[in-house]
């Protein structure tokens, strides 16, 4: 695998109207390749995670969970798990409601396009909704207890009619998934610019599209948890969970129980995956909190891996219908269509997935004119959540898969038929007729899509490859390579608050409203503190992911940290630095402008042995009692930053994959695969390979094997590894990844997000691999995900 750092642009100059630039020097942090300050204690087996905080006194929990996707639930016994020794407690959403400010769980992502509010409940009311939807928890002195309980518990439920089908549930006179709502359409948006009916008369082609991309899920190595614990002195909680959105947590909590943020800390402590469904927030998050508070006792629950199957939301259950009209030359015209996707049976995080998958749909490309009609539809599956890239593969999937149509129907090659529409470097900042969710433009700020393409196709062989198709067909071999290319918005918004300070012992102290899931985020903090203060790694601490660091945060989503919370801190780091030298020039009894901050102290240019260490400047300005402060310092060696993000920044890229395909058994083996990626400037290129290398896994296994199945009663059907397939070592190729940095003017670092743009390429560029190695059967592959099963199927119909 080479991963290597190669092929970086000339960076563009930041606008003068932003902060200033970061310049890397010699010595500088940035930009270098440090191993990650997290892996020392992660590879000795001393991490933190929520199973392995030991509370004394600690009952433990189980949930009881829906068997039915549908149904009226008329009651619960609990008699005898109640008499079941070592079992303290059986609740229902009775027993829970008395200490709640409502029936429903807050809303965590209000949109003014949701026509009715299906907001859950802490545990089951009085009807079920999806098989897995926790009814009733029971609090034991151990899991197994619990779990024995659990099995003696009745339930009186009068099982209905189940929505399986996001297009057939929005029919007239289809089922409701929901008795509480008066239809399954939960929300309706349109995406609606440029002259549509004009690019259609026009058209000297019109190629039609129809998609179905199925649902898959996060499945981060450890599962959902959470422990709770009453303070002893002032009887406040606190609670231990995996969340990626600890301040979000605590202020759906604020607002569920009536009590204040002071009243409440959540820490997120080390935790083995997120990528997108641990950034929505369940009932069982509120249920266990709520239980401890009722019963006086801590608690805790810990996810097993069939409930994540069934309990944790997924993503990608969509279906497209679209048409797109070119010109002669295969230049886009207009695109129109409608998206029906799948809700889930709650909303738990507002319609920002399909609208993301229907803005992403014009990736790197000129589109005059687009109308699409997306529509949510409830259905009785568990309530959607954001997979790594949230819609955007589904879009970036619709797109390159037309243009692939077009190419092959107007007899243009692929890559030819891409540089015809590609949005040129000239053009940026791009301003595309999309509106955001808040109203504003969606504007590519900076990067040149031309140039990421050549450097793939150059890399990955293109020009060559024919000749080597043609070689392996007469040894009986069906080679293929794929194209594809991506934008990706990151750094969401509104901001992310940091502080930092410099002890009296010299040691630095980082405090951000991030969290980290394994992406290496104190890593890139901790470098980009070091740069400006010169100070080593292991003087620094971070503490991430803790609502008592920092009044407010947002945490960890949309490929936002490095954006949001580097920038923070960096500038907190400024001012940190210059107040020093400013205390310093006190101290030493010189001019700000003579003294330099280097190796942790500041000193007088080319003098050495005069300066001031920042753990002295720290104590002389930390403040000794009947000493005054140096003239015009303010007490403290410290700065707090809340760095607004003006707008997203859009990263960019290409994929290149070759691929080779049995067609005799359906077989398909990825050869190598090529990732071209700018995401402005980078701070470690090791941790950004490592976020592009996961993310194509990720997107390897949405396209070839990951496929939560239903029956049409809505049970799952894929509950365990040995039924739900993900990729392993030797289902992914050797991966090259090549860094170009197109740095954005909308930040003082120049950086972009980058943690999901290897998924969102990956399953159209494998997509188009294989329907390359299969030119001489004429197979077109639409959905996903393609098992040998299904391509199988095709090879066989168009034989």
């Amino acid at each position: 695998m080479d991963c290597a750092a190669a092929a970086r642009p000339c960076a563009r100059r930041l606008s003068a109207d932003c902060c200033t630039a970061v310049t890397a020097t010699p010595t500088s942090l940035f930009g270098r390749r440090i191993t990650c300050v997290e892996d020392a204690p992660l590879l000795r087996g001393q991490g933190r995670f929520v199973d392995d905080l030991d509370i004394p006194g600690a009952l433990h929990v189980a949930f009881l969970r829906s068997p039915v996707a549908h149904g009226r639930l008329n009651g619960v016994d609990a008699s005898a798990a109640k008499s079941l020794a070592c079992v303290h407690a059986v609740l229902t959403f009775a027993d829970l409601r008395p200490c709640l400010t409502s029936d429903r769980i807050p809303q965590t992502m209000p949109s003014g396009a949701i026509r009715f509010h299906v907001d859950p409940f802490v545990l089951a009311k009085d009807e079920v909704t999806y098989v897995g939807e926790p009814i009733a928890m029971v609090v034991a002195e151990s899991r197994r207890i619990a779990e024995d309980a659990m099995a003696l518990i009745a339930l009186d439920l009068e099982e209905l009619p189940a929505v399986t089908d996001p297009v057939a549930g929005l029919e007239p006179g289809a089922s409701k998934a929901r008795l509480d709502c008066p239809d399954n359409l939960v929300a309706r948006q349109s995406i609606d610019y440029g002259d549509i009916d004009g690019g259609f008369a026009r058209a000297a082609h019109r190629i039609k599209q129809h998609f179905r991309l199925h649902k898959g899920g996060g499945h981060s190595i450890e599962t959902r948890g959470i422990a709770v614990r009453l303070d002893p002195v002032d009887g406040g909680l606190i609670v231990h969970a995996n969340t990626q959105v600890p301040h979000r947590a605590r202020q759906i909590l604020v607002e569920a129980l009536g009590l204040s943020e002071q009243q409440i800390r959540v820490v997120a402590p080390d935790t083995g995956g997120g990528f997108g469904p641990k950034a929505t927030f369940y009932p069982e998050e509120l249920a266990v909190p709520t239980a401890a508070l009722l019963l006086r006792r801590p608690l805790k629950w810990i996810e097993d891996r069939r409930e994540n199957f069934v309990a944790t939301g997924g993503e990608r259950d969509q279906v497209w219908d679209m048409e797109m009209a070119v010109d002669a030359q295969g230049r886009m015209l207009a695109l129109r269509g409608r998206l029906c996707h799948d809700h889930g049976a709650s909303t738990p995080y507002g319609v920002a997935l399909a609208y993301n998958a229907g803005t992403n749909v014009i990736g790197s490309y000129v589109l005059p004119a687009y109308r699409l009609d997306i529509n949510w539809c409830l259905t009785n599956f568990v309530p959607c959540a954001p997979t790594r890239g949230a819609g955007r593969p589904q879009g970036m999937y619709v797109m390159e898969r037309m243009l692939d149509a077009v190419a092959a129907k107007l007899g243009i090659a692929r890559d030819e038929v891409r540089r015809r529409n590609m949005i040129q470097p000239s053009q940026m900042p791009y301003a595309t007729p999309i509106k955001q969710r808040d109203g504003s433009t969606m504007t590519y700020d900076s990067g040149d899509y031309p140039e990421c393409q050549r450097r793939a196709l150059d890399v990955g062989g293109w020009a060559d490859f024919p000749a080597r198709q043609k070689a392996a067909r007469k040894d009986g071999r069906y080679l293929g390579l794929g194209l594809a290319n991506y934008v990706e918005g990151t750094g969401r918004g509104p901001f992310e608050s940091a502080g930092l300070r410099v002890g009296a012992s010299g040691k630095v102290v980082i405090t951000t409203g991030a969290s980290a899931q394994g992406q290496g985020v104190k890593t890139m903090l901790t470098q980009l503190v070091g740069d400006v203060l010169g100070v080593k790694p292991e003087d620094i601490d971070v503490v991430a992911g803790d609502t008592a660091g920092t009044a407010l945060g947002f945490g960890a989503f949309a490929s936002r940290q490095t954006v949001t919370a580097g920038n923070a801190v960096h500038l907190a780091a400024v001012a940190v630095r210059d107040k020093a030298i400013k205390a310093a020039a006190e101290m030493l009894e010189a001019s700000a402008e003579d003294l330099e901050l280097k190796d942790g102290a500041v000193q007088v240019k080319g003098v050495p042995q005069m300066r001031k260490t920042l753990a002295q400047i720290a104590h002389a300005i930390g403040g000794v009692p009947g000493f005054a402060l140096p003239n015009g310092v303010t007490p403290g060696l410290a700065a707090s930053i809340d760095f607004p993000a003006p707008a997203l920044t859009y990263c960019n890229g290409t994929h290149v994959c070759e691929a080779e395909v049995d067609p005799e058994i359906g077989l398909v083996r990825l050869i190598r695969y090529i990732v071209v990626h700018d995401s402005g400037r980078i701070i470690n290129p090791m941790i950004v390979d490592g976020q592009v290398l996961g993310a194509v896994a990720h997107g390897i296994g949405a396209t070839l094997y990951e496929w939560m199945r239903f029956d049409e009663q809505g049970q799952p059907q894929t509950v365990t590894y040995g039924d739900y397939l993900l990729p392993s070592t030797d289902t992914v190729p050797p991966i090259k990844v090549i860094h170009m940095e197109s740095p954005t003017p909308l930040n003082p670092l120049g950086v972009k997000g980058a943690a999901e743009s290897g998924t969102i390429a990956a399953p159209a560029v494998i997509v188009s691999a294989i329907e390359d190695a299969l030119q001489p059967f004429g197979v077109r592959i639409t959905d996903l995900p393609l098992t040998p099963e299904r391509l199988l199927k095709l090879i066989r119909a168009a034989r």
